[in-house]
């Protein structure tokens, strides 16, 4: 297992690639790769980079014809992302113009695992501050912090595409319900897992924002785990639970 870690989009990413039949000159290529995909996800959806595409979109500067594919892509993603979640997320409702940032992580860390998966590694993960992208022949075991405590895990999860997770512990009042301009509090923190990292993304913010009843809008084949303001542990009947193993990667 080759790992390797990368300062981006204003986070760490960790890689751990399994480079099957590889040599290190090749996987370190690979991943080197994958990394310029993160960068130039950074660059083009930033929205502290004035003369990012995002920003002059947001400022009303691109038309349509000027419009670069990948943010065409991303927002097309985000008005999705909407309907799924009857507007508990919406990239739309945030002050300032349009902010994708909620689903941008989970995007380019899967374009970045495509790329490993292109040059023919065995098996990869790329954990985007805590949205994890991964393939392999066996599932990956994904650890859950409890987020009443760092040092405890809620649940380990075995993964086989993404997973991901959101919550107000780190950095409270950030996730704000579009519906009133609050600050979300419904639940303590969600886990989504699922074919598309930008989706589990997308769906755990919005389970913050809908507590309980929201796990009735998750598409077949997406599962969710929530831990509510009380303590409480929940999950869909499908989600991926394994048993505790010694060693695990947090999400």
């Amino acid at each position: 297992m080759i790992g390797h870690v990368e300062r981006v989009m204003g986070t760490v990413v960790s890689f751990a690639v399994s480079p099957g039949e590889l040599d290190d000159t090749e996987t370190e290529a690979a991943i080197g790769r994958a990394c310029r995909i993160l960068h130039d996800a950074d660059e083009m959806f930033s929205t502290f980079k004035p003369q990012s595409p995002l920003s002059r979109h947001r400022r009303g500067e691109l038309t349509a014809e000027e419009m670069p594919g990948e943010l065409f892509e991303l927002l097309e993603l985000s008005a999705r992302a909407v309907r799924l979640t009857g507007g508990a997320f919406d990239p739309w409702a945030i002050p300032g113009g349009v902010d994708p940032s909620g689903i941008v992580k989970g995007w380019a860390a899967s374009r970045a695992l495509d790329e490993l998966r292109a040059a023919s590694a065995s098996a990869a993960m790329v954990n985007a501050g805590g949205d994890v992208a991964c393939f392999g022949e066996q599932p990956w075991r994904i650890g859950v912090r409890d987020p009443h405590d760092a040092d405890r895990l809620v649940c380990i999860a075995d993964v086989r595409s993404a997973i991901a997770t959101s919550g107000g512990y780190e950095r409270p009042g950030e996730i704000i319900d579009p519906r009133t301009g609050a600050p979300a509090a419904a639940l303590a923190q969600a886990t989504v897992t699922g074919p598309s990292l930008s989706l589990c993304d997308a769906y755990a913010t919005a389970l913050i924002v809908s507590g309980e009843e929201g796990l009735g809008m998750l598409e077949p084949g997406y599962t969710a785990v929530i831990v509510t303001g009380d303590g409480r542990m929940l999950a869909t009947p499908a989600f991926p639970l394994a048993e505790e193993a010694p060693t695990a990667i947090r999400a």
